[in-house]
């Protein structure tokens, strides 16, 4: 039975279990909006097309599904490229639709035509534009395989005016042929066998792992790997959460803005058994100095990421919870290392924790940003999900939310998107209902997207936006103070709307919160409440991520928090 185009595609994405999309109508795709008005999925109207490939990226996150989202041509298909760019930086799966002019316009500057394929073949794992009406249904199934498999992505679909106008046959795809894409799941047995040997005979190891524990749903074998090897974890921000935060052998987040302990032991692991991460430069900071007397392991998916950045003396390919399985079933088969090296190797890295931990000057006159963090995962105990936007905002939830559980922690990693996190958040609820939603935010990130507000109105969508607002563009301001002399060139943002008031008139609740003693009551509220509400935290101007190592240095050259006043040290996390 013959179909319009617009019918084919929207029957393809209910058969892959699409049941929500974000997007923003257009004139190339009032067909296929004609259809989805009487279809079964759930359509969120964003009000900006870079929300929807965000949101689409929050949802696929937060529920490790495929995300969704559509756009018209033209404007519509370019607004959709920083979210893309975003979730093929941090192995996204996403696939995102756009309209096309007819196929016989195509190449004529017709109105509101962009070359989509053309400008998104960087920053998209693959994609299509549709010049028969018989092909979308094996494009829309090729599309979401290839988001999902192997190494995350989105995947691009342009659709042409007339493809998706014109009558067809629906021509069903059983089984995909996709010869030249064939993901490498298992890892190489001999390869596995020496990096058990290895593991077994390192005195000083160290687990780096990143955001592919969660994508392969890794996470329970990465801790019984440490449990049962007795080995420290340190994790980058897209793997916070694959490891508990509260867990005895956690030593936090490395690089940048890691902690001291973290830093410390890569530099004097032996061993570096690097699991689904990528070693970007926020991570190694001066190569010559990132692990300098290690031998390095690598598993990832992604062939063409292994040594790619730093020298790697085992590698393999494969999915990381697949790979690990194996490597825990080889390191049962092997001795047991000699548990008082591992255990005496634990307490010199406790001793480092305790010379330097995350902290910060409390203060009752004045909120503190990591209060209100901390404040947050105090009420939350980690059973929450949290977005952010970027710069200090991200940071500071990074270094003080202590997150229990992968999927917890939604954030631009690798393009460090400001304004993704609103609407990313919006996407998580809408994936988890259940679940509370937070949206950690800076002042200056919240209002590049900020009008999405109204979408979390409209649809009664009731995430949270707890607002760090110093009143600079905090992250660029302090890398002034540290490295410009305190010459705080256009970071200054001297003119800012009341935000109480703005999310009032979308009919939102608002508050805002200038004493430190009402932090905590006016989180309980928000968090309570069944509404879509904004927190604005008015937090100290000048206060500073820390410890930072500074770009192209190494861990002796991090700038640390000033010592605690009383000079007591914490106990040890490893001797309670």
């Amino acid at each position: 039975m013959d179909k319009f185009g617009a019918e084919i595609l929207v029957e393809s994405l209910i058969e892959e279990g699409v049941d929500v999309m974000f997007g923003y109508p257009g004139g190339v795709l009032l067909h296929i909006f004609d259809v989805l008005y009487d279809s079964p999925i759930a359509f969120i109207l964003t009000r900006h097309e870079q929300a929807a490939a965000h949101a689409a990226d929050g949802y696929a996150r937060a529920t490790g599904k495929v995300g969704v989202c559509l756009a018209t041509s033209g404007p519509g298909a370019t607004n959709l490229v920083t979210g893309i760019a975003t979730a093929n930086m941090d192995s996204v799966p996403i696939v995102a639709i756009t309209g096309q002019v007819p196929t016989f316009q195509i190449g004529g500057d017709a109105f509101q035509e962009a070359d989509a394929v053309g400008i998104t073949r960087s920053i998209t794992k693959y994609n299509y534009l549709i010049k028969d009406i018989g092909d979308i249904h094996r494009v829309v199934k090729e599309a979401f395989y290839i988001a999902k498999t192997g190494r995350p992505g989105p995947v691009l679909i342009d659709m042409p005016k007339d493809i998706s106008v014109s009558r067809g046959s629906f021509k069903r795809i059983e089984h995909l042929g996709l010869r030249s894409y064939k993901p490498i799941m298992e890892g190489n047995k001999k390869q596995i066998k020496r990096a058990a040997e290895a593991i077994n005979r390192a005195n000083r190891p160290v687990i780096y792992a990143g955001g592919g524990v969660i994508i392969s749903g890794g996470s329970e074998e990465l801790r019984k790997l440490a449990e049962s090897q007795k080995l420290p974890v340190t994790l980058t921000l897209m793997g916070l959460g694959a490891f508990p935060g509260e867990h005895q052998y956690f030593m936090g987040m490395l690089g940048m803005h890691g902690t001291w302990a973290a830093n410390r032991a890569i530099k004097d692991c032996d061993l570096l058994l690097a699991v689904g991460a990528r070693f970007d430069d926020r991570v190694t900071g001066k190569l010559d100095e990132f692990a300098p007397h290690a031998q390095v392991i690598h598993i990832d998916i992604d062939p063409s990421s292994i040594a790619k950045n730093v020298p790697v003396d085992i590698p393999i390919v494969g999915d990381v919870k697949t790979v690990l399985g194996q490597l825990l079933k080889e390191l049962e088969s092997q001795p047991r290392p000699l548990d008082k090296v591992r255990e005496k190797w634990l307490s010199e890295i406790s001793e480092w924790e305790m010379e330097h931990p995350l902290r910060y000057e409390k203060s009752r006159k004045v909120i503190k940003p990591q209060f209100v963090v901390e404040k947050i995962y105090e009420l939350t105990k980690g059973n929450a999900i949290i977005t952010t936007e970027v710069g200090q905002n991200q940071m500071w939830t990074a270094q003080f939310y202590k997150f229990k559980k992968p999927r917890t922690l939604i954030s631009s990693g690798g393009l460090g998107t400001m304004g993704y996190g609103f609407p990313a958040a919006i996407g998580a609820k809408l994936g988890c209902p259940d679940q509370l939603v937070v949206d950690i935010a800076g002042d200056g990130s919240i209002q590049m997207n900020i009008q999405e507000l109204a979408t979390a109105v409209q649809y009664k969508i009731p995430v949270k936006v707890a607002i760090l607002n110093n009143r600079y563009l905090g992250m660029v301001r302090q890398w002034q103070e540290h490295f410009y002399n305190r010459r705080y060139s256009h970071t200054c943002i001297a003119c800012q709307p009341d935000f109480k008031k703005l999310a009032e008139a979308y009919g939102a609740k608002g508050y805002t919160i200038t004493d430190p003693a009402e932090v905590e009551p006016v989180l309980r509220d928000a968090f309570s409440n069944n509404e879509p509400c904004m927190m604005d935290f008015q937090v100290a101007r000048e206060e500073n991520v820390l410890p930072i190592i500074p770009p192209g240095k190494g861990v002796y050259d991090t700038i640390l928090a000033p010592p605690p006043k009383n000079k007591k040290k914490p106990a040890s996390k490893r001797s309670k």
